[in-house]
């Protein structure tokens, strides 16, 4: 991490806060140079591809204003762990960049505690990032690396492949909407919102297999779309055979088809894959212990269009999550 000064932070303050994060972190075989300098040196495997991916999350907008800070930690890392679980990449490394209105070290510890939580369940380490004084913001950077030639992408979804969704969509939104409404949150659904699961073991299972992939943070038939977008074609989704958890089956159908389809913030995988491909990818979800749905089928056209119990076109109430629609 960098220490510069920025907007009125105390250079002992800010000192102090990087050797409390510095002396959690477990480094690896891979990292030359981690924490302290300008920048981290690390060794790439040979015959490997760098997988790199950034996200930021926001006080207000990723997280509610009263989520733990060990869950806002956990989050941080998890929404960029789905991104590389998207490209069949292995974690390796990441940086984190804070920007906090105080650093109150009770609230970086237990930030910390729910981030390297989550990087030691994949062998992740911390190599770098920055503080600054500011609102309450968090942004990681997470790299892998994959197979050179293997990455899963979206432009390779063809006509005929069907399309898959692991875990349940829809939980994350239900209980943003609970939230929003006063209403009371189901537990389980909360945790969802709270730590998605990055499906880092499903993409590397997938590898050979799906024919394209992307995570579902945005909402799922967005980021469907996205992977129409890129392959040249287009989707059905059968609303029907959407996988429900037990917290969301109490609600109607025409209700929470709109969180399952378009709520976003789940973080599971959706893919395409050859039907002849089907029994194998089943094992490799099954050997990974993550449940796996197909929902529909790859078209010739463009776009996602998804379709109710009786096979009638149904309009979402939105596409997907858009920062700036």
């Amino acid at each position: 991490m960098s220490a510069g000064v920025a907007n009125g932070a105390s250079a002992s303050g800010e000192f102090d806060l990087i050797a409390r994060i510095r002396a959690r972190v477990v480094l690896r075989e891979d990292v030359a140079l981690g924490i302290g300098d300008d920048a981290a040196l690390l060794a790439v495997p040979p015959c490997m591809q760098l997988v790199v991916t950034a996200d930021t999350l926001n006080a207000g907008v990723h997280f509610p204003a009263d989520t733990a800070p060990a869950d806002i930690g956990w989050k941080a890392l998890a929404v960029n762990l789905s991104d590389l679980a998207a490209m069949g990449a292995k974690p390796a490394w990441c940086t984190l960049s804070l920007s906090l209105p105080n650093a109150e070290p009770r609230w970086v510890d237990g930030f910390i505690d729910g981030f390297l939580e989550l990087a030691a369940l994949h062998g992740v380490a911390l190599v770098g990032g920055d503080t600054t004084r500011g609102p309450l913001s968090i942004a990681v950077t997470a790299m892998g690396h994959i197979e050179a030639g293997h990455a899963l992408r979206r432009d390779g979804a063809r006509v005929g492949d069907d399309v898959w969704v692991t875990g349940t969509p829809g939980d994350a939104a239900a209980a943003l909407q609970s939230m929003f409404s006063g209403a009371a949150v189901e537990r389980s659904l909360r945790a969802r919102l709270d730590r998605p699961t990055p499906r880092v073991e499903v993409g590397r299972a997938l590898v050979g297999l799906a024919s394209a992939c992307v995570d579902v943070s945005d909402g799922l038939l967005a980021d469907l779309g996205h992977v129409c977008t890129r392959s040249g074609v287009g989707a059905e989704i059968q609303l029907s055979q959407l996988p429900v958890s037990r917290a969301l089956a109490r609600f109607k159908p025409d209700v929470r088809w709109a969180w399952q389809a378009s709520g976003g913030d789940d973080y599971e995988l959706c893919f395409t894959a050859s039907p002849q491909r089907a029994d194998q990818v089943q094992q490799a979800l099954d050997f990974v212990g993550v449940a796996g749905s197909r929902i529909g089928r790859v078209v010739a056209g463009s776009g996602v269009q998804a379709l109710d119990a009786d096979g009638a076109p149904w309009l979402p109430p939105r596409a997907g999550y858009d920062h700036f629609g």
